[in-house]
């Protein structure tokens, strides 16, 4: 035996997926599925019966979550379709940066990073109650390697 020591560098995560596989006949209403690469909720499915020389295929009608473009697949019903792995979290805001980036509170070790980049929709209400020094909340909404601020709420003066 040598007297040498062993490094081993991991340039690698811990395994966890970005999706799972789940069979397209299971997936319902307000679930959701990846489709062309994106996180998406179902907003309608659709089954048509098997056909002569095939399977049953499901038609999905879903709304990607983070920009809202409207995507349709159709898959057989007895093939897996890859779900996304979508978290959602509430914390504290603490500032708001020149460029539209806020700094929310601690942050889950499996998060991107600490900063989100400000939902549209919310941009003015946000940037106003917090000059009004309102104590917000934010709801951030994760999947897929992206995050995003998808609601606010008021938890009264700072």
């Amino acid at each position: 035996m040598s007297d040498e020591e062993h490094q081993f560098e991991s340039k690698a995560d811990a395994g966890a997926s970005k999706t799972y596989p789940q069979q397209a006949g299971t997936i319902r209403k307000n679930g959701y599925i990846v489709i062309k690469n994106r996180p998406c909720k179902v907003v309608e499915v659709s089954t048509s019966k098997t056909g002569k020389h095939g399977h049953a295929k499901c038609h999905f009608v879903a709304i990607d979550i983070f920009n809202g473009k409207k995507l349709e697949d159709i898959v057989p019903s007895s093939h897996n379709c890859d779900v996304p792995h979508v978290n959602r979290v509430d914390y504290q805001l603490i500032d708001i940066s020149e460029d539209g980036f806020i700094t929310k509170s601690t942050v889950p070790a499996n998060w991107l990073s600490n900063v989100s980049k400000l939902f549209f929709h919310l941009d003015c209400q946000i940037k106003d109650g917090f000059g009004e020094g309102k104590d917000l909340v934010v709801s951030v909404m994760a999947a897929m390697g992206e995050e995003q601020i998808c609601a606010l709420k008021d938890v009264g003066p700072k």
